[in-house]
């Protein structure tokens, strides 16, 4: 049997491949671009063209793509063959430098709020050296940033990115007052883990809900569902297990650190989780995982769901963003050390991102905003809207101290005492962990909960990566100019604890009175909905802040708020005419069918004893009759109200109007096609149940 580490990375033209197939030369220039963004030589691109085809054509790879990732929520690809014409009638199998780093896929076609129209198709995809190309199939995948012929950003990578530079920048001259000069790059990394659902392929394609929304639309709950918390981290069944060998063997053959795969909290719900990456990198990462998540269930009869809330009364799944920052040398600037309480460096970089999370909590909410995730956020298993942070009792303890200028006690380490002789001893962790927190800090890191499954993490990590790099510029002007380093520098950590303590909560995030608190008594904000948060994103200060880091233009923020708007109201207009159909063609026909069928039984009872009672009958059949002209009456007026959308003045009042009326129009019609399953006989129902879904792999 063939080991990981022989096979590991075997698709990918990473570090290694790079190293026995460049000249010293032209290896040292690329990784001085991939470490320290220098500018990129056209002859050093033309050697690693060359080198890069030929590896990729001894992998039997015939064609070529510049793979990226534009604001449709899924990435790209336009495939073009190696080959190139020879004077004898034959082929060579060409790629230049040329090729390499730029390629013109059509600029109008893809989602652009008004940055481009319809007879303006030219677009340029730029080749990304900092994340390795890979080998998909017979594809040799390049990944890159995708612009428009006037240089606007028309993707999720180009501003990420961005993000990612201006944090660099800033963090780079706090790290210099620090009297560390040696530090020439500071990234951000993330850890996402992704959280899914398998049903099988059979019962999907008897869900027209299932296939055209990635949800249920309908459906009862099942007499079983997670009220025994037997599932989570149970035993993993032997056809799921069999689906995440294999997907472990091919993410691994792509160079992506999956690491820990268990069951979730519901029936048939999973989680898989890689180890750290650079922040874009992870991202590029995370795209490829969701599309090799769903090609690997296909070849074992399954289908992988990865929308937020496919299972109403169940988990829904979410995306958590394990997010640190770290220099080149591998020191990871969220790590406390021992004493907290004595390491500036830290407590000012922690700040930073408590700053950031207050200031731009409305960025962080929009930047984890979908149709999908409006669903989850606030129920049982994710965080509520309210964005808070985090800290534990220690880091907390510390801060207080700092604020108050009283001194601080320190947290003595506590042995656990398990009662069993033969168990190891250990050291409990200082502080606690917080599951209901959307912004938890974890030892060394944060994790932003918010994020759901089927979205790209590169929003949620702009945002954050942007908001911390202003709270660090903010710092660095101040302290550059302070006569008493050490004066101004014990000032402003303890002004910023201060101002911003209110988003610091440790509690529990679940409980109704901490919403009321945080909005009430704190100020917090709570944007229940797409709707309710994202036209924010042009808020001034945001706008200010964000063009301000050269992250967006102005231009690119107000297509990106049109653009996931518009998105919104697509999906859930999908999802509403999906409702029509399905009550009107199939639910209601069935509901029809049986109650006459139950009808004829009465009659046909009644028949033979003119004394015998019907009262079951004939109660279910005016129950069902009842639920009938519901679904009618129902049916039709979340059509109207659909049609109505038409009417909107603008993209924001329709998201609105959807969010006002097409989803509560959509709640009341599932209410009585859920009433009508649970009466109606499991053998005329058109739909495999929750029952079915839930608990069909086996």
């Amino acid at each position: 049997m063939e080991k990981v580490s022989d096979y590991f990375g075997s698709m990918v033209f990473d570090d290694r491949v790079m190293k026995a197939n460049l000249s010293a030369r032209v290896y040292r220039s690329l990784r001085k671009t991939i470490d320290e963004g220098a500018k990129l030589d056209i002859s050093v691109a033309n050697a690693v063209a060359s080198a890069m085809k030929d590896w990729a054509v001894a992998k039997g790879a015939t064609h070529y793509t510049h793979w990226f990732q534009p604001l449709t929520g899924v990435t790209a690809e336009k495939h073009d063959s190696f080959i190139t014409p020879s004077p004898d009638g034959g082929v060579i199998m060409e790629f230049s430098g040329k090729e390499l780093i730029k390629g013109e896929p059509d600029a109008s076609s893809f989602p652009s709020g008004g940055l481009r129209a319809t007879f303006e198709a030219r677009g340029y995809t730029a080749w990304d050296p900092t994340s390795y190309a890979f080998i998909k199939g017979r594809t040799l995948c390049i990944p890159t940033a995708f612009c428009s012929y006037g240089g606007e950003a028309l993707d999720k990578k180009t501003p990420l990115l961005r993000s990612m530079e201006a944090l660099n920048k800033q963090a780079l001259r706090i790290l210099r007052l620090f009297g560390n000069g040696s530090v020439k790059c500071v990234r951000t990394c993330v850890g996402p883990e992704q959280e899914y659902f398998l049903v099988t392929k059979e019962m999907y394609d008897q869900r027209p809900d299932l296939r055209f929304t990635g949800r249920t639309l309908f459906g009862a709950r099942s007499p079983k569902g997670q009220e025994m918390d037997d599932h989570y981290f149970g035993v993993i069944k032997p056809r799921v297990a069999a689906y995440m060998e294999e997907l472990n063997e091919e993410l691994w053959k792509l160079g992506i650190l999956a690491k820990t795969e268990h069951n979730e909290v519901a029936p048939a719900q999973h989680e898989l989780a890689p180890i750290y990456s650079t922040t874009n990198i992870a991202t590029d990462h995370n795209q490829l995982m969701m599309e090799i998540m769903q090609k690997v269930a296909a070849k074992h009869g399954l289908v992988c769901l990865l929308h937020e809330k496919p299972f109403a009364g169940v988990n829904g799944s979410g995306k958590h963003n394990n997010w640190s920052i770290s220099t080149d040398a591998g020191v990871n600037l969220l790590s406390p050390g021992e004493t907290p309480y004595e390491n500036a460096q830290f407590l000012l970089f922690l700040c930073a991102v408590i700053k950031a999370v207050d200031d731009y909590q409305d960025l962080l909410r929009l930047s984890v905003a979908t149709a999908g995730n409006d669903h989850r956020l606030g129920a049982n298993e994710a965080p509520p809207a309210v964005v808070s942070i985090f800290l534990g009792d220690e880091l907390s303890a510390v801060l207080e101290a700092i604020e108050t200028g009283k001194p601080y006690r320190g947290t003595e380490k506590t042995q656990m005492k398990l009662g069993v002789d033969v168990l190891p001893k250990f050291n409990r962790d200082t502080t606690d962990r917080n599951r209901t927190s959307p912004f938890a800090f974890t030892g060394n890191k944060f994790e932003f909960r918010m994020l759901g499954s089927s979205n790209s993490i590169a929003c949620a990590n702009i945002m954050l990566n942007s908001a911390v790099a202003e709270s660090l510029k903010i710092y660095a002007d101040r302290l550059e100019g302070a006569e008493d380093f050490e004066t101004a520098l014990h000032e402003m950590i303890r002004k910023t604890i201060r101002d911003h303590k209110h988003i610091i909560f440790n509690g529990n995030g679940y409980d109704d009175t901490w919403i009321r608190e945080a909005v009430e008594e704190r100020g917090l904000l709570n944007y229940r909905t797409t709707p309710d948060c994202m036209p924010h994103l042009l808020d001034r200060k945001n706008v200010k802040m964000l063009t301000g880091q050269g992250v967006f233009s102005e231009a690119e923020l107000k297509s990106r708020c049109d653009i996931m708007l518009e998105n919104y109201c697509k999906a859930v207009v999908i999802e509403a005419n999906t409702m029509v159909d399905m009550a009107r063609s199939q639910i209601a026909p069935a509901v029809e069918s049986y109650s006459l069928k139950i009808a004829k039984t009465a009659a046909a009872k009644k028949a033979l004893d003119p004394e015998l009672a019907c009262g079951y009958e004939t109660e279910l059949v005016r129950k069902l009759s009842v639920l009938t002209d519901r679904i009618a009456v129902k049916t039709g007026e979340l059509e109207a109200a659909v049609t109505a959308l038409h009417t909107a003045e603008d993209i924001i009042s329709g998201s609105e109007a959807i969010r006002d009326t097409v989803l509560p129009g959509m709640d009341e019609l599932r209410l009585a096609c859920d009433e009508a399953e649970t009466l109606t006989a499991k053998s005329e129902w058109p739909f495999p149940t929750y029952g079915d879904l839930l608990f069909g792999v086996r």
